[in-house]
């Protein structure tokens, strides 16, 4: 072989994203070929979203220990409501501002996943021409698509899920002091379980499809973010509360209620006739209130209510429903490589 055919071979080998470093540097690596690529392109934001998970998971891990430390010399337990006077402001004082804080991380990391990792992921090797560099090369379109976008969904799912059931296990403990026992309307319901997971996916493969779209990786981040915001204004005026099932308590009109189950979370107030039907709550409230009430027949009020033991149910309902979506754009996603030029 002539020293300019030699010359030819080292540079096509250097530029094959399939190929792997012989050597010892080589064998330190964990990732090889395509994956080693994808990481050495996005490796710092898959790096900061890693040091994240750990920092995240190692501060809810210590408050845990100071947090059951608390609990017991109070003498409250999970479902213990008694003392909810002192023992709040108490709690509200000591971690408030933790819960508070992680209340919004959990709330904003899928958001920024989306934006800072999946809008750019495709986006950015159209921008700069990349994907037509690589068409040149011995790899299929289909072992690039699913190495660009299975690490990082890989690594966002497993960030995201460490940091949920650790913030999960710090919280539980704790439901009926944490925002005043509000778990659906604090921000805990999209914090916890599997819900965080759910929106990291959506939005990721929802910012990967902008980004294919739009071939421009700065618009494909300001559209996953308007995106964003529009699907957690649905999301919190439209699906939520729909996740479960509305239940009951009727006392009567002068009485003294509603007396909830503990880790109700109180959603409406009605007035009712003996019969059950219902009014708003500020019927009769203003004039001759008591012959109003006599004309209409309201002799109750009914509070209406979601208690706790419906939240995992409506957790994984709402994270189903994220999931079913998420399938279905990344359906369109590896259609649209597979059957459309880059």
């Amino acid at each position: 072989m002539t020293r300019t055919s030699t010359a030819g071979a080292r540079a096509a080998d250097a530029t094959d994203p399939g190929s792997v470093p012989d050597g010892p540097a080589a064998r330190r690596t964990l990732l090889h070929g395509l994956p080693w690529l994808v990481w050495r392109r996005h490796r710092t934001a898959l790096r900061l979203l890693l040091l994240t998970t750990a920092v995240g998971c190692a501060v809810f891990a210590y408050q845990r220990v100071g947090l059951t430390d608390f609990l017991h010399t109070h003498g409250a337990g999970p479902a213990d409501p008694a003392g909810r006077g002192t023992l709040g402001t108490d709690f509200e004082n000591a971690y408030g501002r933790l819960f508070r804080n992680g209340t919004q991380l959990m709330t904003f990391l899928p958001v920024l996943i989306g934006v800072f990792l999946g809008a750019p992921l495709i986006a950015g090797e159209q921008e700069h021409g990349t994907v037509k560099l690589i068409s040149t090369q011995s790899v299929s379109r289909g072992r690039w698509v699913a190495a660009t976008l299975g690490l990082p969904l890989a690594v966002a799912v497993l960030c995201t899920a460490l940091l949920s059931a650790v913030f999960t296990w710090l919280w539980t403990p704790a439901h009926l002091l944490v925002m005043d026992g509000d778990w659906l309307t604090s921000g805990i319901f999209e914090s916890t379980g599997p819900v965080p997971v759910a929106r990291t996916l959506f939005l990721t493969v929802c910012g990967i499809a902008l980004g294919m779209l739009v071939k421009r990786a700065v618009p494909a981040m300001a559209g996953t973010l308007v995106l964003a915001l529009v699907t957690s204004v649905l999301w919190s005026e439209k699906l939520r509360a729909r996740l479960g099932t509305l239940r009951s308590v009727s006392y009567p009109y002068d009485g003294n209620g509603p007396d909830l189950p503990p880790g109700a979370v109180r959603m409406d107030d009605w007035v009712s006739t003996a019969d059950g039907r219902l009014y708003g709550f500020g019927t009769c409230t203003t004039g001759h209130t008591a012959a109003c009430r006599a004309k209409l027949g309201i002799v109750n009020r009914v509070t209406q209510y979601v208690d706790y033991g419906q939240m995992a149910g409506m957790q994984w309902l709402g994270a189903g429903i994220l999931l079913a979506l998420t399938v279905l754009v990344l359906a369109c996603v590896v259609w649209r490589t597979h059957r459309r030029p880059l």
